[in-house]
């Protein structure tokens, strides 16, 4: 069966994640993606860090389904060879700072002028434009000027901390996939190529507003009662560990007071509704008693009991342990390969299930760097001397 991206071709010549990630997500999909880096160390996630064969965690994580091509975009050689490539091309992801494409010869203009039909996906930290827009950025910064930084506290420890993992460079990434397939599909219809760009600090913040900012969204918030998502959000601490649970409805409330062994919790005028609930003192006293409850069972009892009354739940899982999950162990989340100089390694397989056209992660495994250089430029069409002479000039 054709994958959805079957027949699109994709030249990536963006680093690290935001960009690589959007790309592989297309590759997974079906797309031909062409990775470009510059001869020699390649790109930046190939700097050794968790690194074997040729290969880095991070580069894997996000540049499976890709051919790699070593072309020195910083010679007028390499890019002759880039403008004749964007001739067969669908797709040019960058997310080079801005100003930079323009600079060599590969802005959305003269790309374009090639082949008007071309979608041409920048991706920036801020925009092409404004105060911000000159500065080098990296995700914690993003996160810190984007909310998500504000919110991560505890309240045990009311003390405000980074999400660690990189949520604003990987929400960018599904922005600009979804946004290229959005175009392609437009483009099929008859819109012809355009110009996508894609502030991370814009992804970032509209991935955190639909619950972030639930305080901040009607005007005059601070008069309305209610309580937002990230002042509920908190760890309980078992006998032998840790859980979460999350109630919202009045069942699954009873559902909770009953599985820790207090139904009389359900006809308590301070706990008996959400109203009351909300009321500072009669929150801070069922804190209290939740605390003291949940510290009385192991972790296996009492998410048992929880699971018999329905209340949402689960325990906490250490990263060695996600591998033993029965569900995702049963989903088969995991995915295992073995590449020929990198050796074993898993990843997450694509959590969408095409059931008419689906994507398979295991068509290409990561490119070498210049693994593909020769194959995609004879493709173009060059000759074993034409790619001689540009391998002795060292532009590829």
């Amino acid at each position: 069966m054709v994958a959805p991206l079957e027949g699109i071709r994709v030249i990536d010549v963006s680093a690290v994640v935001s960009g690589p990630l959007a790309a592989m997500i297309l590759g997974d999909q079906g797309a031909d993606v062409i990775k470009v880096e510059p001869p020699g160390i390649g790109e930046v996630a190939r700097l050794p860090n968790f690194e074997r064969g040729g290969l880095t965690s991070l580069f894997i994580n996000c540049n499976r389904n890709k051919r790699g091509v070593a072309l020195d975009l910083s010679k007028p050689e390499g890019i002759a060879v880039m403008h004749e490539l964007i001739k067969t091309t669908d797709v040019f992801i960058q997310n080079w700072r801005p100003g930079a494409a323009e600079r060599i010869g590969l802005g959305e203009e003269t790309l374009r002028s090639i082949n008007p039909d071309l979608i041409y996906c920048s991706i920036s930290g801020f925009g092409p434009t404004g105060p911000y827009s000159d500065q080098r950025v990296y995700d914690p910064i993003i996160q810190g000027l984007t909310g998500h930084a504000g919110i991560q506290m505890s309240p045990d420890f009311p003390i405000k901390d980074l999400v660690r993992n990189i949520v604003a460079d990987k929400s960018t990434s599904y922005t600009a996939a979804q946004a290229i397939t959005a175009a392609l599909f437009a483009r099929d219809r008859g819109a012809g190529g355009q110009l996508i760009e894609i502030p991370m600090v814009d992804a970032s913040l509209a991935f955190f507003w639909p619950d972030g900012m639930i305080k901040h969204t009607l005007e005059n918030s601070q008069d309305l009662p209610g309580m937002s998502l990230y002042e509920t959000y908190r760890l309980w601490h078992t006998q032998d560990g840790q859980i979460i649970y999350f109630v919202a409805s009045q069942v699954e409330h009873e559902g909770l007071f009953r599985a820790l062994g207090h139904p009389e919790w359900i006809i308590d005028s301070r706990f008996a509704d959400n109203e009351a609930r909300m009321i500072p003192e009669n929150k801070e006293a069922l804190g209290e008693l939740l605390d003291t409850a949940i510290r009385s069972f192991t972790t296996e009892d009492i998410l048992k009991r929880m699971n018999d009354n329905e209340v949402p739940s689960g325990r906490i899982l250490e990263l060695e342990e996600v591998f033993e999950d029965p569900q995702i162990q049963h989903n088969e989340s995991i995915l295992d390969f073995d590449h020929p100089s990198a050796g074993k390694y898993q990843q997450a397989k694509p959590a969408a299930r095409f059931h008419g056209t689906p994507q398979d992660p295991r068509r290409r495994m990561p490119p070498l760097l210049g693994e593909h250089t020769r194959e995609v430029l004879e493709e173009l069409g060059l000759d074993a001397d034409e790619i001689a002479s540009l391998q002795e000039k060292g532009i590829i």
